[in-house]
């Protein structure tokens, strides 16, 4: 409630108008506050904020597309973020042309479905590149043949699964291909008047360029809205053990497969000896029985052991690890 004024006081203030001292102009112009317009055809529910967080994730997403795709497509792959914006479904849609490429996509626990849109140069050039051309696109287009349609949707779904790992700062999510359509009258999956945001990627296969469109609708992000600031991305970044990175790479390594040989020993030979060789010969090595053997990891020395038996097989075992010192 407004402060009430005393008499004493409405006296003063009527007397210092009526002198002059006080313009009632400019009483007004202080008492007036600045509106804002507001469109509620176009509601204003990303932020620069948001939109600036989304690129981020996407920048991440176009560095694995760079990596990944080369090694499908067998081409030098070039990836950038062109902008981000915030519009209604209808203008998004009203943009489309035919024949399209939108593949729907779920990403629970994310609700409802995100849109993927590939320019429809860059399908003709990725079957034709994987068809074993060199990856140039049609002259005049047409529509997709259904086994063309089953080889983008191999592609879509290779680029569907690389969003797992761009999100993962925000919330983990399960991305999944689940159809694809081409007719762009078809494409109605939301409101028209719900507010989406559209990272646009620029993506050059060789010498084929065109856009790749991420449709994010509002509904879509809603439940992760308060994670979408750069705030939050990086204290997200900040609390990941260094520890973690460790193991992880650790656990990548275990389980990767190389080659080990355990050197017997050397012996040299004419070659009229080795062509002539049967069996039951007998070839004299430099080592004693009871000497340590060399065993190799690759071509690096990096164990001695001793020959021995395992059950039916031969075996050796370790005896000293050798350090790079040695």
């Amino acid at each position: 409630m407004g402060e009430v004024l005393s008499q004493n006081e409405i006296d003063s203030l009527l007397q210092a108008l009526s002198s002059g001292e006080l313009d009632a102009e400019e009483i007004k112009d202080k008492g007036e506050k600045q509106v804002k317009n507001y469109d509620f055809a176009r509601p204003a529910k990303f932020s620069k904020e948001h939109l600036r967080t989304l690129e981020i994730i996407f920048e991440h997403y176009g560095r694995l597309l760079s990596t990944n795709l080369p090694v499908y497509l067998r081409k030098n792959i070039q990836v950038e973020i062109m902008n981000s914006e915030a519009v209604t479904y209808l203008e998004f849609s009203n943009a489309l042309s035919n024949p399209v490429l939108l593949g729907i996509i779920s990403a629970p626990p994310l609700k409802g479905s995100i849109i993927m849109e590939m320019a429809s140069n860059l399908g003709y050039a990725m079957v034709d590149r994987l068809l074993g051309g060199a990856g140039a696109p049609i002259d005049k287009t047409r529509e997709f043949s259904e086994i063309e349609l089953i080889i983008i949707e191999r592609m879509m779904s290779i680029c569907v699964e690389l969003l797992r790992e761009p999100w993962q700062n925000v919330v983990n999510i399960a991305p999944r291909l689940e159809r694809i359509e081409t007719n762009s009258q078809f494409a109605q999956f939301i409101s028209p008047s719900e507010m989406v945001a559209i990272i646009t990627v620029n993506l050059k296969i060789g010498d084929v360029e065109g856009l790749l469109n991420v449709c994010l609708p509002y509904l879509c992000l809603e439940d992760v809205m308060d994670k979408l600031n750069t705030k939050f991305w990086y204290s997200s970044l900040t609390e990941l053990d260094e520890n973690s990175y460790s193991e992880h790479i650790e656990g990548l390594i275990s389980k990767v497969s190389i080659p080990i040989k355990a050197t017997l020993g050397h012996s040299n030979i004419d070659v009229n000896d080795f062509v002539n060789l049967q069996i039951g010969d007998i070839i004299r090595l430099d080592k004693k029985v009871d000497e340590e053997l060399e065993v190799y990891v690759g071509n690096i020395k990096k164990f001695l052991a001793l020959p021995g038996e395992s059950g039916d097989a031969y075996a050796v075992r370790v005896t000293s690890v050798l350090r790079e010192e040695e």
